[in-house]
């Protein structure tokens, strides 16, 4: 996901798609701890997203308030 496609998204498309991150994450976690994960650069790129996802929600919402 690029940080000009993120900062096209509305507050709410960013929340849902923050959710749906939060859950893939949790889901990366628990096929680690049993053994199952395949696609170990995934974490990170999920970790990621989430961090550009909040950076971005932070600076609208700042951005609002100024």
């Amino acid at each position: 996901m690029k940080a000009a496609d993120v900062r096209a998204m509305t507050p709410d498309q960013l929340q849902d798609e923050l959710e749906k991150l939060k859950k893939e994450q949790f889901n990366l976690r628990f096929q680690k701890a049993t053994g199952q994960l395949e696609k170990t650069a995934r974490v990170k790129q999920v970790r990621r997203n989430i961090a550009r996802i909040k950076t971005i929600a932070a600076e609208k919402a700042a951005g609002k308030k100024a």
